[in-house]
């Protein structure tokens, strides 16, 4: 399951609902006490509710005599079947507590009257309302039974999921509307569907920028707990063979002892039924914790501050690594506040890049907030959610291919005194390759400045389907600095854009490659070190139409027996990880003979 949209009310500044779209990696943008971690938290409550707990003070203090804070996930990706009820399969659209689009969305109403607010959940479901038929999921099995007998339906009486799919098929008008199906209630036979929809929930990891050192919770013991949730999460099939082991003998002595009591009182032994009750996850993270001691066995979190959140640089990359090199299966979120905080420049970047890797990931979300700017401009346009009020001090959050403009103009940027050009590409993997092509040619002839270290060349990413904005509104002028534009030739309205930015008086430059794409200039040697697969690396796109990362993706799918082919993006973002960084000036001379990108980088030395 994989995290759609949040919605948030009556939390904190969230007086209205205030609904903020997630992709894989989102970033919220903002002025300081302006919203942003509040976001984050509210996620927290709503899939942990441990790091940070609600409490009374947390309803909205305007809104007089309401004291429900709301908070609302939608998810998408959902598992095609599940065990609900009675031991029987069936699946969310079947029960009908899919919305009207098809995504699963779960409201938590706290109660902040209460000195420990405690979750209501609900399922906010497309669900029938005739008369009759509304109340299935609530009913137990004897009355689903009495149900479809009066009904003189032709259905096996064992099985709840059958029973409510015999009923709603012979209402003539199910009466279909978006309700509010509560699934906790401890009277109601529907919480068994909670019980098991919270199995198949995302893990939310959150690590906040002011979190406390104390050994039970300090900037190692909260990776190291989403370590331990993570792994949890993939032994999970051992788990349940356990579980399924611990049931059988214990629904054997519950047998024994129901037979006993039928010697001793039938008429009690009719109403005596066991049911079993699993550990939540939660409950098995629990179990387990892990310490980090550095040199001489001094604890870490007894270290300073920016060596203690350098823990986080390494979790995150070493995170990324290990779920490029393995198959995870249960989904897991992130949740950041101020990763920049307490971060040299060149820890910042490897942070960037270890996001960007793995929000790539399948069944992975990785959420920030930033109140920098420069930290933001490094992240896909796409991903920004800015943070502002409205003239009624109400939170908005904003997106769109504008946004980062108003970020910028809220803000304010202020250019690195060392940043002398701007070098424009479309995304993050782009930007990945050039700093390796440069490092490798580099490597051959110091002259050629290497873009992996050099401060005086700032990456700007520009986002392919926003780039006319970026250049017809000319967003980075303010920074004073000259721009140099490198766009792939695969996308022929880029050519406008181009001329557009060469038309400029300031000494800017724009180009588009020879080849079809970056990747073209990989050599299938640096691919074949880097990953073990043959592909043939041409200068555009084969007969089938098929470009180098798609050529990629349906060797190493075939190498590692995936169930179909990896997405392009992950697949690009592979090669600019893996196979970039293993190539050489005598490589790259093989692929591109006429100098090409080198010209580049010459040229680019010369505005230094």
């Amino acid at each position: 399951m994989r995290l759609k949209s949040v919605s948030i009310k009556n939390f904190r500044c969230y007086r209205e609902e205030v609904t903020v779209a997630i992709g894989d990696l989102t970033t919220f943008v903002g002025k300081n006490d302006i919203g942003k971690s509040s976001a984050l938290e509210a996620l927290e409550i709503f899939f942990n509710n441990e790091t940070v707990k609600l409490e009374q003070g947390d309803a909205n203090i305007y809104n007089v005599g309401n004291q429900l804070v709301t908070i609302t996930c939608e998810f998408f990706d959902l598992p095609p079947k599940l065990t609900l009820d009675a031991g029987a399969e069936t699946s969310l659209a079947s029960e009908y507590l899919l919305s009207a689009a098809g995504t699963l969305k779960i409201r938590k109403v706290f109660d902040c009257s209460k000195k420990t607010p405690s979750a209501e959940v609900f399922l906010l479901a497309n669900h029938p309302t005739a008369a009759g038929v509304a109340d299935l999921l609530d009913l137990k099995e004897r009355d689903l039974q009495k149900r479809v007998q009066d009904q003189k339906l032709d259905v096996a009486l064992k099985g709840n999921p059958g029973m409510r799919q015999a009923l709603w098929q012979a209402a003539s008008d199910l009466q279909l509307q978006e309700v509010e199906l509560p699934v906790t209630k401890p009277k109601e036979d529907s919480k068994r569907i909670w019980d098991q929809l919270e199995t198949y929930l995302p893990m939310f990891a959150l690590f906040q920028s002011d979190r406390s050192s104390r050994d039970s919770d300090g900037e190692v013991q909260n990776p190291m707990k989403a370590a331990v949730a993570a792994a949890i999460a993939e032994v999970q099939d051992d788990i349940n063979r356990i579980q399924a082991k611990v049931k059988e003998k214990a629904e054997l002595i519950a047998k024994s002892t129901h037979d006993a009591l039928k010697t001793i009182d039938p008429n009690l032994a009719k109403e005596l039924t066991p049911q079993f009750t699993p550990p939540s996850a939660t409950k098995w993270t629990g179990l387990f914790s892990v310490g980090m001691d550095t040199d001489d066995g001094i604890p870490l979190n007894k270290r300073g501050s920016g060596v203690r959140r350098l823990v986080l640089v390494s979790f995150f990359k070493a995170e990324a690594e290990r779920r490029v090199r393995t198959s995870v299966s249960r989904s897991i979120i992130y949740g950041i506040e101020e990763p920049e905080t307490a971060q040299h420049p060149n820890n910042q970047r490897i942070l960037i890049e270890s996001f960007k890797a793995l929000a790539a990931e399948p069944g992975c979300q990785v959420l920030l907030t930033t109140h920098s700017p420069g930290f933001a401009s490094e992240l896909p346009t796409d991903s920004i959610r800015f943070v502002t009020r409205d003239v009624a001090l109400k939170p908005v959050i904003l997106e769109g291919v504008n946004v980062f403009g108003q970020v910028a103009e809220t803000l304010g940027v202020v250019p690195d005194s060392r940043v002398r050009v701007l070098l424009c590409v479309e995304g993050p993997t782009d930007i990945i390759a050039l700093k390796y092509l440069s490092r490798a040619l580099h490597v051959a002839d110091a002259s050629i400045p290497d873009l992996t270290t050099d401060e005086r060349i700032a990456f700007v990413p520009l986002g392919g389907s926003t780039l006319k904005h970026w250049v017809n509104d000319h967003y980075l002028k303010p920074l004073n600095r000259r721009e140099v534009h490198i766009y792939d030739r695969d996308v022929a309205d880029y050519a406008n854009w181009v001329n557009e930015v060469n038309q400029r008086t300031d000494g800017s430059w724009a180009v588009q490659t020879a080849k079809y794409e970056i990747e073209c200039y990989l050599h299938a040697d640096a691919i074949k070190e880097a990953f073990g697969v043959e592909i043939v690396v041409g200068d555009k796109p084969d007969d089938d139409g098929n470009a180098v990362p798609k050529l990629f993706a349906k060797a190493f799918s075939a190498q590692q027996k995936y169930d179909g082919t990896m997405k392009d993006n992950l697949a690009k973002l592979r090669l600019a990880n893996r196979a970039f960084p293993l190539m050489t000036a005598a490589r790259l001379a093989q692929r591109d003979p006429a100098a090409e990108v080198e010209g580049w980088f010459r040229r680019i030395a010369g505005m230094l």
